[in-house]
């Protein structure tokens, strides 16, 4: 039984469906937002709160206001679901790319890409 219940959840695994899009970092200390795209929308703040953490963020100005202000001042939240399913990788990373552009020109946000 061990091996069929292992083997379930591996199966559960490759049919999960990773939601991509963009999402926001929100400072509440200064009011400043950075917006990003993400090929996995559901691991991203674990990846980018350890860049930061680690004093390793390539944007400098999200790095900086984390130092000064802290994690707590910070929150990440999903912007826009973007549905890529159907697309080859090349016109995933596109569409990304576009729907960030349109998302920046709406939103006094700094881009995180």
């Amino acid at each position: 039984m061990e091996k069929q219940r292992r083997r379930e959840i591996v199966e559960a695994y490759k049919d999960k469906k990773v939601v991509q899009g963009l999402f926001r970092i929100d400072c509440a200390a200064t009011g400043e937002i950075w917006l990003g795209m993400s090929r996995n929308l559901e691991a991203q703040q674990n990846s980018i709160w350890f860049q930061l953490k680690m004093g390793s963020h390539r944007n400098r100005l999200l790095q900086a206001a984390w130092t000064e202000h802290g994690e707590a001042a910070f929150g990440l939240s999903t912007y826009e679901v973007v549905d890529t399913d159907k697309l080859s990788p090349y016109l995933r990373e596109s569409l990304l790319k576009e729907r960030l552009a349109e998302a920046l020109k709406k939103t006094p946000a700094i881009s995180l890409a």
